[in-house]
């Protein structure tokens, strides 16, 4: 971090006695203050649920191993969770918490990355403010800020990777050429898509030959980190990412711009208010060609763009090579030099107040849907807390058998401990069937999964639906019986039995 000491140094003291540094503590204070306030306001869903449940070991090498086994991602980030959680539990809090750091601290980088993108003077302040305002309050830097998993990191890691590329193409020092080394090796062992974006980072960092003897040894260390990595990506061989390549590939190309506008979960919100964050970015960009910019700047923003462009499209051709890995999360990282562009150009000294009062309705516009995620539960990761509330007493006395889609079983085993799967071939003596779901429903869901049954109580806990049978007296029910009744349209589901040992399972 000490890279950003130099970011505020570029405007001088203000009038009111105030520092030069006020604006990037104030904009790090609101990023703090929107992560950490509701960070335990929605509960774990899916892959947050799967570390504690399914990664995190007591041992670290066994951790690692699960790594290889059940994981698609570099290693660094569950070394990170795995020390912390020794110290601080598994709670949604303590393992949330250091995406919250990391999304925070994201912030004074973007100040330092719009302040390096522009050149130096009053644009070299105005981008920085720019910039770090719009990665403050953006919802999708917000929302995986309060996500347990290695996206926070990663962005942080990523958006210092290119600070140090710009403070080090400036000025080639060791210490600086160094930190970007550092700093990438570090991101890559984060997350494999940092690849794309380092191709053209370490392509510029050694494309002037006078600089080679300097600059080669930085390029070397990511890239040896890159290949050091090709046999774990290998080993891992796509672990749990079958459900990329069954979401049509247009639609995840949509889906991308619409990730920056409005978040991950901002889709509900419908088309209008994406578009409408589009307009004003688009005014903005084109508003600020127009007046003109410098050389420097232009250079900045240019260079920006490529990359967004190799961490997008790299990827996007290898899907249609058949080699389909393309997420718009998986992209996340890109949208920290895209905010720099955007920073760069709408706040040229050209643009004047309009360029400012631009991206200022930019940021007030992605303030509100980063607000609006708070109180509306369409936007918010599915309550798996509140089923497991809803579920924690039975309806009927004796054992129960719970059907659940295979991917989401893991928050229900995070929430509602001790569960463990039921044995495929198997039956269970059961007097409860706790069917869970999302719409579309596949039809007559409210049939009894099996005779003797009936529908005791339905709920609809947000987005989720469950559906509860009861039986007057304890029966055997197939595993293959259950596993039929899967309550979501066109879902692969699984059955999960409580670990009290008050389930009796036998071979049919």
């Amino acid at each position: 971090m000490a890279a950003l000491s130099e970011a505020p140094q570029a405007a001088p003291r203000s009038n009111r006695g105030l520092p030069p540094w006020w604006p990037l503590a104030a904009l790090v204070l609101l990023a703090a203050v929107l992560r950490f306030a509701t960070i335990d306001l929605q509960s774990f869903w899916y892959d947050e649920a799967f570390t504690p449940v399914h990664v995190l070991h007591p041992s670290l090498g066994a951790t690692l191993h699960g790594i290889v086994k059940t994981e698609n991602t570099p290693p660094l980030w569950y070394v990170v969770i795995w020390v912390w959680s020794r110290v601080f539990g598994t709670g949604v809090l303590a393992l949330r918490f250091p995406s919250a750091v990391a999304g925070v601290a994201t912030v004074p980088v973007a100040w330092g990355i719009g302040s390096e993108l522009a050149g130096r003077g009053i644009h070299a302040r105005r981008a920085a403010i720019v910039c770090a305002a719009l990665v403050a309050v953006n919802p999708l830097f917000v929302w995986y800020s309060q996500e347990a998993r290695a996206y926070g990191l990663y962005v942080f890691l990523s958006a210092l990777a290119l600070l140090c590329l710009l403070r080090a193409d400036r000025e080639p020092t060791r210490a600086r050429l160094a930190a970007f080394a550092v700093s990438a090796a570090l991101a890559l062992a984060t997350f494999y898509f940092e690849a794309f974006m380092l191709i053209p980072m370490v392509l510029w960092l050694v494309r002037d030959r006078s600089r080679w003897r300097s600059t080669l040894p930085a390029a070397a260390l990511p890239t040896a980190i890159g290949i050091a990595l090709v046999p774990l990506a290998i080993a891992q061989g796509g672990h749990g990412t079958q459900w990329i390549s069954s979401w049509a590939l247009s639609s995840r190309i949509q889906d991308i711009p619409q990730y920056f506008l409005t978040g991950y979960s901002g889709a509900p919100l419908g088309h209008g208010i994406e578009l409408l964050i589009a307009l004003l970015i688009a005014v903005g960009l084109l508003y600020g060609i127009a007046r003109g910019m410098s050389r420097a700047a232009l250079r900045g923003a240019g260079l920006a763009l490529v990359i967004v462009a190799c961490g997008v499209l790299i990827p996007l051709v290898m899907a249609l090579a058949g080699a389909d890995y393309l997420a718009p999360r998986n992209v996340v990282a890109a949208m920290i030099p895209l905010t720099g562009m955007i920073a760069v150009i709408v706040a040229a000294p050209r643009s004047g107040r309009t360029g400012l009062a631009l991206a200022a309705l930019t940021g007030a516009a992605f303030l509100a849907v980063t607000l609006d995620v708070n109180v509306n539960v369409r936007l918010q990761r599915n309550d798996w807390s509140g089923v497991a509330a809803a579920l924690r007493k039975p309806l009927a006395p004796g054992g129960r058998a719970i059907t659940i889609e295979e991917l989401a079983s893991a928050p229900l085993e995070y929430y509602l401990p001790p569960l463990h799967n039921m044995t495929p071939s198997t039956s269970a003596r059961i007097s409860e069937i706790d069917e869970i779901g999302w719409f579309p429903l596949r039809a007559g869901a409210t049939a009894p999964p099996a005779d003797g049954f009936h529908l005791a109580q339905r709920l609809d806990i947000h987005d989720l639906v469950v559906y509860r049978f009861t039986s007057p007296a304890p029966r055997s029910v197939s595993e293959q019986t259950l596993i039929a009744s899967v309550l979501t349209l066109d879902q692969h589901s699984e059955v999960l039995l409580p670990g009290s040992g008050r389930v009796s399972v036998s071979a049919p």
